[in-house]
């Protein structure tokens, strides 16, 4: 029986990608889950396991090639292969002679780094909470990851020593990456092979260089005149793959004194840098960053300003909030409405909900929306799914949940991916104007303001009003500067007579 190698889903928007390295050749035994090849898109690169133990037939897509998403890898000639599992629960590493030494020897177990959430593929060692020689129990805390949105805390798979940590503070792991090494049972408190082992692992690190890099990255490093102990590799045991070379071309070349990324600082006094405190930026404050850089260096983006006055939409709260409160057992905020009146005018200005995936524009007929939500760590956006079919109490109610799971750094990657369009309310922290940046691949972010009363003119008299100021940022590659303007105009109706929303108008 045959059975056919695909390639896997790559992540959002991710369609193609490139057969970087076969592991196996044909004729090949292989089983269950073992790692056959590994593909390469723009961000990630993904391991294809096999489907069935067996023999490699042919292999139908070469190293080099372009594949698209469920394309034919290879095919697998079933009941043939060896029956071990390629991640089994016993599996053999170089720390096993340390274990097996003794007659009460524990048996070694792998500490691997955990599913990371949807196309995240990397973590950094935040905190290791045992060190070696320490005595664990089962599901008992060993260290602490940090991804690009959540922390991720590995508990121990059994009971037993910490004989080995393979990944330190600090590091850079892939998921399903080894972390540590456990020797199970009572016994086996040999603490990580310290002095004799040094002659093991040492070839086990050098090793890394007789890995074959990426074919990409090799014509990426003659592409760019870059060599090859230029380049840290970041793939399977010090592999190097494309964007690693992208990397040490843009890294700043050697100067006089090592130059950061942006301007130099300027000389500091001794007695000042004394009192100055220097502490590494977090992942997530990392990826921050450059996600906020890319929206900058890719969108075309433009913001466009409006102002509500906020005396209906206030009047209506004050009037039923208690109610609300006593039926729904949430409170009834301004959230709601402002989401209320962006999906109702996302429908008549679709491109604002829209994104763009090449030459495509892809429009999105439902709204996940985003709600940015500031935490002790760094700014996250939990997104409400198909938050256009969802009622007042609904939102608040999901509104409430996530909040309170952002601020607790329970979030999951899951729970932050896909948004449509995004909301961001600075008011909360005083703010009474701002340019909020997008969040790609979204084409529009709409940022709420200080509620603040202004003299304003109506009907010819001069009137104290609680207004606010709104500001939507948007992808001028996809929505034009009518849509824009006209998307914004109708959030303002609909929050300045919230009866527009009931009636759909």
């Amino acid at each position: 029986m045959s059975t056919e190698v695909r390639v896997p889903t790559l992540g959002e928007s991710v369609t193609e990608a490139t057969v970087a390295t076969w592991f196996k050749k044909p004729g090949d035994q292989v089983a269950a889950d073992e790692m056959l090849c590994e593909l390469e898109t723009d961000k990630v690169t993904v391991e294809v396991p096999a489907p069935a133990a067996g023999t490699l037939g042919e292999i139908v897509a070469q190293e080099g090639e372009t594949v698209g998403v469920d394309a034919l890898l290879a095919t697998i000639t079933e009941g043939e292969g060896k029956a071990a599992p390629a991640k089994a629960d016993k599996p053999e590493v170089k720390s096993a002679p340390a274990n097996t030494g003794s007659d009460k020897g524990g048996e070694s177990i792998d500490v691997m780094v955990p599913a990371l959430g949807e196309s995240v593929t990397e973590a950094t060692v935040a905190t290791w909470f045992k060190k070696v020689g320490d005595q664990v129990s089962a599901d008992e805390m060993l260290c602490e990851l940090e991804t690009d949105k959540v922390s991720v805390e590995v508990p121990a798979p059994v009971s037993g020593t910490l004989t080995e940590i393979l990944a330190g503070e600090g590091e850079t792991v892939q998921a399903g990456g080894k972390l540590a090494i456990l020797a199970s049972g009572a016994g086996a408190a040999t603490p990580a092979k310290a002095d004799d082992s040094d002659d093991d692992t040492t070839p086990a690190k050098s090793s890394a260089k007789d890995v074959e890099d990426a074919p990409s990255a090799k014509k990426a490093m003659a592409e760019a005149g870059v060599s090859r102990d230029q380049v840290t590799g970041s793939g399977r045991d010090g592999r190097v793959m494309k964007e690693d070379v992208a990397r040490a071309a843009q890294a700043p070349k050697p100067a006089p004194a090592a130059a950061p990324a942006q301007a130099p600082r300027a000389p500091v006094p001794a007695e000042d840098a004394a009192r100055e405190e220097r502490v590494r930026m977090t992942r997530l404050r990392q990826t921050i960053a450059r996600r906020l850089k890319d929206a900058q260096n890719t969108a075309a983006m433009l913001t466009t300003y409006n102002e509500v006055d906020m005396t209906e939409v206030m009047a209506l709260r004050n009037q039923y909030k208690d109610e609300f409160f006593k039926k729904h057992g949430v409170r009834l905020g301004f959230m709601s409405f402002f989401t209320k009146a962006c999906v109702h005018a996302l429908k008549e200005v679709p491109e604002v909900n829209a994104e763009i995936d090449g030459t495509d524009v892809v429009y999105k007929n439902f709204v996940h929306m985003g709600i940015a939500a500031g935490t002790p760590t760094g700014l996250v956006v939990p997104v409400i799914r198909d938050v256009d079919q969802m009622s007042f109490a609904a939102i608040e109610k999901a509104i409430a949940e996530k909040g309170a799971r952002a601020r607790d750094g329970k979030l999951s990657m899951a729970e932050m991916q896909g948004g449509t369009f995004t909301i961001s309310n600075g008011g909360v922290y005083g703010s009474l104007m701002s340019s909020p940046i997008l969040n790609p691949p979204q084409s529009g972010i709409l940022g709420m303001h200080k509620i603040q009363d202004r003299p304003v003119a109506i009907n010819g008299q001069v009137v104290i009003r609680p207004m606010m100021y709104l500001a939507l940022s948007y992808d001028h590659r996809v929505v034009d500067g009518k849509g824009a303007v006209t998307f914004l105009v109708r959030v303002k109706e609909a929050l300045e007579d919230p009866r527009r929303l009931l009636m759909d108008l």
